[in-house]
């Protein structure tokens, strides 16, 4: 099974992180940040990926560090995962309505970190949680991971169902990219290495 378990300790932060990908949506989650368990929530469920998070941070002085690093581990738990990528379709696309707001997520699990989010900056909060933590969470994890990811909000006009749009497409992208591929016995690139 391709499984990873991360632990990650700083002075901000004390995660520990569970993630198999070839799970069934199951997910348990205890950040101290409902509106990202909320969205982790969407994005296991959609990839049907297992996903479990103990989480501590430094939160009385906001979810900065907290989501930040939850990405960076969630990213290095896709690479560990993944291994040497070998059978893997590599590439991952998905497009997700949610109500009036449409997102798109385009992935390459190419082993060359790159961060692209397009569309209406983020501002405000969804109860609590700062909208502007997304973009950092998804660039923390595509670092992490070493993968090229592209998120494009389209429109929308909810930022909940904004945020929604992007994660749920952002579980199928990868849930895509990670699938072993039947007809592929070696790493998908010409290169012999990703």
């Amino acid at each position: 099974m391709r499984i990873a378990e991360i632990k990650r300790k700083t002075q901000e932060t004390d995660i520990l992180l569970k993630l198999n990908l070839d799970g069934t949506g199951k997910v348990s989650l205890q950040t101290g940040i409902p509106f990202l368990e909320h969205m982790l929530t969407l994005f296991t469920v959609h990839g049907l990926f297992d996903l479990e998070i103990k989480a501590k941070g430094d939160l009385e002085i906001d979810a900065h560090h907290t989501t930040e690093d939850i990405g960076i581990c969630l990213g290095y738990a896709l690479k560990e995962a993944l291994g040497n990528k070998k059978g893997i379709y590599r590439y991952g696309q998905a497009a997700v309505p949610m109500d009036e707001a449409l997102a798109e997520v385009f992935l390459d699990l190419s082993g060359r970190p790159f961060f692209y989010c397009q569309g209406e900056k983020w501002q405000g909060q969804v109860g609590s949680f700062d909208l502007e933590l997304i973009p950092e969470f998804l660039r923390a994890m595509a670092n992490a991971a070493e993968m090229n990811l592209h998120v494009h909000l389209l429109y929308g006009e909810n930022k909940h169902h904004c945020a929604e749009a992007i994660f749920k497409a952002l579980g199928q992208a990868l849930r895509q990219a990670v699938s072993i591929d039947p007809r592929r016995t070696d790493i998908p690139s010409s290169k012999g290495a990703l």
